[in-house]
């Protein structure tokens, strides 16, 4: 089990880039993104919208104290591995975090509490300068997956798409019934 902590998070500066920390955390195989900071529902309402036509399984939950949510976390067996520049090198660790049952990968929207250096069971960077923290998620869950997320299917989609050389096709599934939409070379 893998999932986000996304903390921090302020409606009208993060918005956008908090619903790419979803997007990316539910492509590269989490199972969902706990979001502290300002109530955001329409985030949460937006991530859901995609979920239903995307497919899978995947959830965006606010949470208040990310505090005692990491205490909770921990008490149940959890471990944490907070993304940071400050941290040990991701490949380095990776393995290690691997064999992990149950997986918080927390990510920071603003400057990160001493707090979370010292909950964390690993301080992971994915390179020492200064990135994305959507960049920083992706590599990790992509190198955390070893790139078997990368040909993951989602059920119950609404809509598909079918990669090609040229072009943008998109397989519309309705009702069990599939046809395709879109422009070809």
């Amino acid at each position: 089990m893998v999932v986000v902590l996304r903390i921090g998070h302020r409606c009208v500066r993060d918005q956008r880039l908090t619903t790419h920390v979803c997007l990316a955390a539910r492509a590269f195989g989490a199972e969902g993104v706990y979001i502290h900071g300002e109530k955001d529902e329409k985030l949460v309402e937006g991530v859901t919208k995609v979920v239903g036509k995307w497919g899978g399984k995947f959830f965006a939950q606010q949470i208040g104290n990310w505090v005692a949510f990491v205490k909770e976390w921990k008490g149940q067996g959890g471990k944490i591995a907070h993304l940071t520049m400050y941290g040990e090198k991701v490949q380095d660790v990776v393995g290690k975090i691997r064999k992990e049952k149950k997986l918080l990968v927390v990510v920071g929207a603003e400057k990160v509490e001493k707090e979370m250096y010292l909950a964390a069971d690993y301080n992971v960077a994915v390179t020492s300068q200064p990135h994305s923290e959507v960049a920083a998620l992706t590599i990790f869950l992509d190198r955390y997956f070893e790139g078997n997320e990368l040909g993951r299917e989602f059920g119950g989609a609404k809509v598909k798409i079918v990669p090609n050389k040229c072009g943008k096709s998109v397989l519309v599934c309705n009702k069990g019934a599939k046809q395709y939409k879109g422009e070809m070379c």
